[in-house]
């Protein structure tokens, strides 16, 4: 078998996603988000689990939703967890106080302010995250170098960034299951 790069996203997540927000709540919002796990009674699709258990290398990222995740998936077999797989951030953009969306939305509005206008209220912005993408993609590569195959657990839009930049190494999506919870893409080196 060819070496791989999986990327999982993670499970659902505790928090819950039925509440307006203003600008100033989406960050206690996000922050709390940030801190938390799974949604319990939850269980990673068995084909998910199946894939895991033949790879060399699972790791996840530092966010307790990631590493739960990935204590689902292993079953108890050992992974490494570290910041560099952490989401990119979502900075809520500075409107009135009465202008109130959902998180899903605020995390829509959120992004699209973050990687268009590159508002990123003094954390990681667009650039710092495409670089350290472009380390996780070529950490993830040494993994999966000799045929190994590596699976991160980790987050929608950081998971997406670091695809790009395989791809621009020359890693081909195999497997795109989208967005959605426990849904994985599966990248294979270029060819030799």
């Amino acid at each position: 078998m060819a070496g791989a790069v999986i990327l999982v996203r993670h499970g659902e997540p505790a928090l819950s996603r039925r509440v307006m927000l203003t600008a100033g709540d989406y960050r206690d919002w996000w922050a709390r988000y940030e801190e938390g796990g799974l949604k319990p009674d939850q269980a990673p699709p068995a084909e998910l689990v199946t894939l895991v258990r033949s790879a060399d290398t699972v790791l996840a990222s530092t966010r307790e939703r990631a590493r739960q995740s990935a204590l689902a998936i292993t079953q108890g077999r050992p992974f490494v967890s570290d910041p560099l797989f952490i989401e990119a951030p979502l900075p809520s953009p500075p409107l009135p106080r009465w202008f109130r969306l959902s998180p899903k939305w605020w995390g829509v509005l959120s992004r699209f302010w973050w990687a268009v206008f590159n508002y990123h209220d003094r954390q990681e912005s667009v650039a710092e995250a495409t670089v350290r993408a472009g380390k996780a993609a070529d950490q993830l590569s040494d993994y999966a170098a000799d045929d190994r195959v590596v699976v991160l657990v980790a987050h929608g839009y950081f998971n997406f960034m670091i695809g790009r930049a395989l791809i621009a190494r020359g890693w081909r999506r195999k497997v795109d299951q989208g967005y959605r919870y426990w849904a994985f893409r599966r990248f294979e080196p270029p060819a030799s």
